[in-house]
């Protein structure tokens, strides 16, 4: 809803941005077309699409493009060259900067970061002081929260979640059903799916691949080439090498 209304003697633009504030004041951005809240700042470098919408304290500067039907909010940043599209919301006192993309249905909020050229799809959330950068990808239904931290060439997907002080990274991937918790490090060519957990200090590292249930829980270190997936549980000790070519366990 927008409205025209007369204020100390002229005439303000409102429109209401439906996040329960009502009608405030607001104005049409000179590139793109988009709804700014006045108590928002957005540079004239920005673009700012016919359908998205930027209010509260939200700040967006330099190059950065939101279009479609995005929305950002609260003290949320957007700089650089960064891109927020689709139905994507960036929110609270995240960050997005550098060329880092938000789309699809994703919500990056809270203290979140996501820059470099990290991106976050589909419904994927990133919350808390989670943090995204480099290439990495967060997507599907999974969510990066608390201290974590998912960076490099890392994909977290599928309905994971990566939370406390986890990290993964390198080319590692994450998907299926996954947990990785704690101060657990997953990175190098490592593969967690279907309902495994990372947790503790355990790291997965190398080619590894947890499959279904197996779970690496205290100070666990699962290196090499192993392929696991007949529940296999690594709790307070190393698993060792496995030699090149050997599988353990059914795909």
């Amino acid at each position: 809803m927008t409205k025209k209304r007369q204020m100390a003697g002229k005439k303000v633009t409102t429109h209401d941005f439906k996040d329960g504030q009502g009608l405030v004041a607001a104005h049409r951005h000179p590139n793109g077309g988009g709804w700014v809240a006045d108590t928002a700042r957005v540079d004239e470098t920005a673009h700012v699409g016919k359908y998205a919408q930027v209010f509260g304290n939200a700040q967006v500067s330099g190059n950065a493009h939101i279009t479609t039907n995005a929305r950002v909010s609260g003290n949320a940043r957007l700089s650089m060259d960064a891109k927020v599209y689709d139905d994507a919301q960036v929110s609270g006192d995240a960050r997005v900067c550098g060329g880092a993309q938000v789309y699809g249905g994703a919500q990056v909020s809270g203290n979140a970061r996501v820059n470099g050229y990290a991106a976050v799809s589909e419904d994927a959330q990133v919350y808390g002081n989670a943090r995204v950068f480099g290439n990495a990808w967060v997507h599907g239904k999974s969510r990066v929260y608390g201290n974590a931290r998912a960076y490099g060439n890392a994909r977290v997907y599928g309905k994971t979640r990566v939370f406390n002080e986890a990290l993964v990274f390198g080319y590692a991937m994450a998907y299926g059903n996954a947990q990785l918790s704690m101060r657990a490090k997953v990175f190098g060519h490592a593969r967690v799916s279907g309902n495994s957990k990372v947790s503790g200090n355990s790291q997965v590292s190398g080619r590894v691949r947890m499959l279904r249930d197996d779970m690496a829980l205290g100070n666990s270190i699962v290196d090499g080439e192993r392929h696991l997936g007949r529940s296999t549980r690594w709790e307070n000790k190393p698993m060792p090498l496995a030699r090149h070519g050997r599988k353990e366990g059914k795909q």
